[in-house]
This record gives structure tokens, C-alpha cells and sequence, in this order.
């Protein structure tokens, strides 16, 4: 049996700041920070003792944040990749959010939408997210660990889960799985069928109502 815990980094400043996150270099608020606490607690009550559990997370500093309580409960390293990491914006990272939806072009409803020029310079398309976010799961499941924990960014899990039910990527440029910030998705391979499930989308129960409200 293999599973996948996916963990979406809670609040952190740009979401106070109403600024564009994607490859903006933001951090954990207060808030953030406790419901980082949280989450490690709550896999820690998961996971059984003593089994072996490997630590993956975007190496962007919120999402780096967000492995450092269950790096120190598990007594693993992270591993840091950048493929893991939200969607970029291009030059819209870091800019108030009323700039970029004053210039966003929407995919249209039929058409071409994976390689959609949304209108800001320098951000990636949805094929390009998904190619890269694909590209790490690849590696990720084909390691042989029970116990997987990957923290990552709320854009990237889409893609993260549509790779683990091997989606094809010409067929993700529709799809999306919202869930919200500091939250728990957890994936399952059994051994006897090798199903892929989807266990859990998004759960945030192991949050209090305040730390929960970031979104």
C-alpha cells in the first residue's frame, strides 16, 4: 500500500497582502505558521510509528515553511524542488491582485486552453505548469516508500492528483481540483488491484476555524 499525503501551504503575506503569489517569494503569516503546526500533527497521528516516510516540498520559502514541523516530527530531510511550485505569473508575481485581473486574458471554454496566452509576460501556461508538476510526480512515485508527504501550492495540486490518475496531459487543460490553503488531499495505491484512489480531497479538519478562514 503506498499513499500520498498532498499538503497546500496555509496563509502566507501575499494572501494578506492581496498581492499575486506564483513564484513571489512570499512567507507564512502567524496564522500560517500555527496551522503548519497543525498539519505535521495531524500526519504525525496518521502515519504509523516508526514507518518510513519520505518529505518532498516546492522550494519556494512559504512552502519550505510548511515542511519544517514535519521535517523536525518525522526526522526527515525535505527535499526542495522547484517543479513543485505554484504557477508562475510572470510579471504580475509580487503586484497588487487588482493588476493582474485587469490584464488576465481567460482560457476560452473551447479551443486551445493548455498553451492559452493569458496576456502577462512571462507566465507560464497550464501545459507548462502541468509538464513540470508531472514531471516530479514521475520521480516521486517511482521511489518505493509507503509514505509520501509533498507540500506544494494550491494551483499545482491539480495537477499533482491529475498525474497520480494518470491523466494524460492533453486532457488536464479543463480540469481543476480547488482546495483550500493549508489543507490535506491524500492519495492510495492498494496492492492487489494497483487502483490509484483519490482517499481525500482537501480535507482541512485539522485546522480551527481562524486558521482555516485565510483560504
Amino acid at each position: 500500500m503506498r499513499t500520498l499525503y498532498v499538503v497546500t501551504h496555509p496563509e502566507a503575506t501575499h494572501h494578506v497582502e492581496r498581492v499575486v503569489g506564483g513564484w513571489h517569494d512570499s512567507q507564512l503569516t502567524p496564522a500560517g505558521l500555527r496551522a503548519a503546526g497543525s498539519i505535521a500533527r495531524a500526519l504525525r497521528a496518521r502515519i504509523p510509528g516508526g514507518a518510513e516516510v519520505e518529505l518532498f516540498c516546492s522550494d519556494l520559502r512559504r512552502a519550505r515553511q510548511t515542511a519544517e514541523p514535519l521535517a523536525e516530527l518525522f526526522g526527515v530531510e525535505p527535499v526542495p524542488d522547484r517543479r513543485l511550485r505554484e504557477k508562475s505569473y510572470g510579471v504580475a508575481g509580487g503586484r497588487p491582485q487588482e493588476w493582474l485581473d485587469q490584464r488576465f486574458v481567460p482560457p476560452p471554454a473551447d479551443g486551445e486552453r493548455l498553451e492559452h496566452d493569458e496576456g502577462v509576460a512571462g507566465a507560464e501556461t497550464k501545459g507548462m505548469l502541468a509538464r513540470r508538476v508531472y514531471a516530479a510526480m514521475d520521480e516521486i512515485v517511482r521511489r518505493p516508500c509507503e509514505h509520501q508527504v509533498i507540500v506544494t501550492h494550491g494551483g499545482s495540486l491539480t495537477f499533482v492528483v491529475a498525474s497520480w490518475i494518470r491523466m494524460p496531459i492533453q486532457a488536464v487543460g479543463q480540469v481543476g481540483f480547488p482546495v483550500p490553503s493549508g489543507s490535506i488531499t491524500t492519495l492510495r495505491e492498494d496492492d492487489y488491484f494497483h487502483n490509484r484512489a483519490v482517499v481525500g480531497l482537501g480535507d482541512i479538519r485539522h485546522l480551527g476555524s481562524a486558521e482555516s478562514a485565510a483560504g
